[in-house]
């Protein structure tokens, strides 16, 4: 068998469908792997309707004029390619990196690793598809016991949000959090926050179901941000001090006002969520007296995908409720769809090939 299916997007028109192709050799330093499982995620559909496009297409992109999505990918090692260093035996279970760093650009050359400007599905051919390609640089080995499904979404859909709580929010036991939107990435900053000690942990969404599932990841509470009692409700949870660290990852432009407004003496706001909306502080004056700050943050780097397979290896974070539904990659349309409307209200939906 010469051909696979694989999920193709083309840019020009941004049109998805699922055909047949031919499966990709491995070059120098690569490794073909079997897929056993690629998450569906918000930028995924952000790249199909438009709103995203490649940053730094690679040449086959460039010369096809269409792209691969996925980069949260896990599988099997298939075939080596020449030049191959690492003990990357065919049977392998691994997880790949949501991108890998190009190795060219003055930033590369400057910092020797920069932050991964080459996205995975979005610069290069990603994991919606029954093989793909990846750097050898770019996998890491996850245990027998580790799921498919639920390693695919580490990188991404967890690693995203633990970067931003642990690094970019450096958050601290005891701190009170903000988690605005609890979906695909608020669902695991929610159980991230409550793993390393923050409280109490506050999910906002206008969702009822999201706010209930919320509570079931372990909020201590879940508000309506449309509620007229809001700013008392977060003023009586945190006794009065307001939140320390606010995470936007829903990506709504109110979502970051209604945060900063609630935020406390030298309170961060972490934007973890994407969108062109404009920044608000109402209260400039306010904000600079209470020193408090408002940070970018965009994905994670490798060493976070590593440590969340330890900790999911560990037991210590449980993934498998992450996972709300497993769909055909040859429905892979219909998982886009489901996510975009947002049926089922679901966290992560996996293809499995």
């Amino acid at each position: 068998m010469n051909t696979m299916l694989a999920g193709r997007l083309r840019l020009d028109t941004r049109t998805f469908a699922v055909e047949e192709v031919p499966i990709p050799v491995p070059g120098p330093g690569e490794v073909l792997v079997e897929v056993r499982a690629a998450g569906v995620c918000l930028s995924d559909i952000h790249l199909i309707d438009g709103s995203l496009s490649p940053f730094y297409p690679v040449d086959a992109v460039k010369a096809s004029g269409a792209i691969t999505p996925g980069h949260e990918v896990a599988g099997v090692v298939h075939t080596v390619g020449p030049d191959v260093k690492g003990d990357w035996t065919p049977g392998r279970r691994v997880v790949l990196q949501a991108g890998q760093a190009c190795g060219d650009c003055a930033d590369c050359l400057r910092r020797m690793a920069c932050r991964q400007p080459l996205t995975r599905g979005v610069d290069y051919d990603g994991g919606w598809a029954q093989y793909a390609l990846a750097r050898e640089d770019t996998l890491l080995p996850i245990p027998d016991h580790l799921p498919f499904d639920q390693a695919a979404i580490i990188p991404d859909a967890v690693s995203t949000p633990y970067a931003a709580i642990v690094d970019t929010g450096a958050v601290r036991p005891a701190q009170a959090v903000g988690i605005w939107g609890a979906g695909g990435l608020g669902a695991h900053g929610i159980r991230l926050a409550r793993l390393v000690g923050a409280a109490p942990v506050i999910a906002v969404d206008p969702l009822p179901s999201a706010r209930e599932r919320a509570l079931l990841f372990g909020a201590d509470h879940a508000l309506d941000p449309l509620a007229g009692d809001f700013a008392e409700a977060v003023h009586e949870a945190t006794a009065g001090r307001g939140i320390d660290v606010a995470f936007d990852f829903a990506g709504v432009g109110a979502a970051r006002a209604q945060a900063t407004s609630v935020l406390g003496p030298n309170g961060v706001l972490v934007l973890a969520g994407l969108t062109p909306e404009p920044v608000t502080v109402a209260d400039s004056i306010g904000f600079c007296f209470n020193v408090q700050q408002i940070r970018g943050h965009y994905g994670s780097e490798p060493e976070h995908v590593e440590q969340l397979v330890g900790l999911a290896a560990a037991g210590r974070i449980d993934l498998g409720p992450s996972v709300t539904a497993h769909v055909p990659l040859a429905e892979a349309a219909d998982a886009v769809a489901r996510l975009e409307k947002k049926i089922g209200d679901p966290i992560r939906l996996v293809l499995t090939p």
